[in-house]
């Protein structure tokens, strides 16, 4: 046994290495869920969100023709799908918010509208899922009809926060205004796991991706990532759910690079043409692919039970 999962840890672990971090613990071969025809066995796997988990590229390094077409995105929900055998259902939105994914009239940070404007990537573009109604109404009804899911994956919050930094004139830097965000992030995201919990009946492996800082030598970027992720972690643990530190993987690849996830090639460089510098807030390829072996790896130790289809 091993397979895939194995591998990917593994190689995940000797790049953080070889940059000078801690990294991912090594996963002895027999503990891995196998890989083609082993642990998903072909069986539906739900990927939730917001850009992250749809993959999104900004124009930069995109056509327009590009993203007329939602097959030319892949993200670690794409690297999870191969590795651990599952076909993928990814009903993700870029710009969600944790309210705009319980009801599409919430403000969003371009979804279904753009900061309460109409207009978003859902009017412009097609998703990987085309559905009517909101991201969770549908959750809750394929779950509902695939009972045999066997793993739903989300990350969802950041953009509650852009929001914030783009609607308040200190950007969000007010401790009563953030904690604000973080309060009602945390009552969103009650009831969007309630939902699929409850109304989808769905009892099988549900993990959160917890988001990477920007910076992390920056104290304030740091910090705020941290206390959002504590908000998602707080949740996501009263429901049973588990955690994928992407936060920490980022952290251990970023740390021979002073802390800065764009040099240690964890984000999408903007190229010279772009008139930008730097990188964009979206993950690499190899970000992603780290964002994966961190729920490869949370995987492992989810109980048996938990990781097992809600039904039949």
């Amino acid at each position: 046994m091993g397979g895939r999962l194995y591998f990917r840890v593994a190689r995940v672990t000797a790049a953080v290495a070889l940059a000078g971090a801690a990294a991912l613990a090594a996963v002895p071969a027999s503990a891995a869920p196998t890989g083609k025809g082993g642990w998903g066995q072909g069986t539906p796997y739900l990927a939730l969100g917001d850009s992250i988990a749809f993959g999104y590229t900004p124009s930069a390094v995109t056509t327009a023709a590009q993203y007329a077409d939602a097959a030319n995105f892949t993200s670690y929900a794409n690297d999870v799908a191969t590795a651990l055998n599952l076909r993928l259902v990814n009903a993700s939105c870029p710009g969600e918010t944790t309210g705009s994914m319980i009801n599409t009239s919430a403000i969003s940070n371009g979804c279904e509208n753009t900061l309460g404007q109409a207009g978003g990537y859902r009017t412009a573009y097609p998703l990987h899922v085309s559905y009517t109604g909101s991201q969770l109404s549908f959750a809750v009804h394929f779950l509902r009809s695939h009972p045999a899911t066997r793993l739903v994956t989300i990350d969802i919050g950041a953009n509650d926060a852009f929001v914030c930094q783009e609607t308040t004139k200190d950007q969000c830097l007010n401790l009563a205004e953030f904690g604000a965000v973080l309060t009602q992030i945390g009552k969103n995201l009650t009831t969007i796991y309630h939902a699929l919990r409850v109304e989808g009946r769905y009892t099988g492996a549900l993990v959160a991706v917890d988001y990477y800082a920007l910076s992390y030598a920056d104290p304030v970027q740091m910090g705020e990532a941290q206390q959002l992720d504590q908000t998602i972690n707080n949740v996501t643990h009263q429901f049973h759910g588990i955690v994928a530190d992407g936060f920490g993987v980022f952290q251990a690849m970023s740390a021979g690079a002073q802390g800065d996830p764009c040099a240690a090639g964890l984000l999408i460089a903007y190229p010279a043409s772009s008139g930008q510098t730097g990188c964009n807030i979206h993950p690499s390829p190899l970000g992603h692919e780290l964002l994966a072996a961190s729920i490869e790896s949370a995987l492992l130790n989810v109980a048996p039970p938990l990781a097992r289809p809600s039904r039949g």
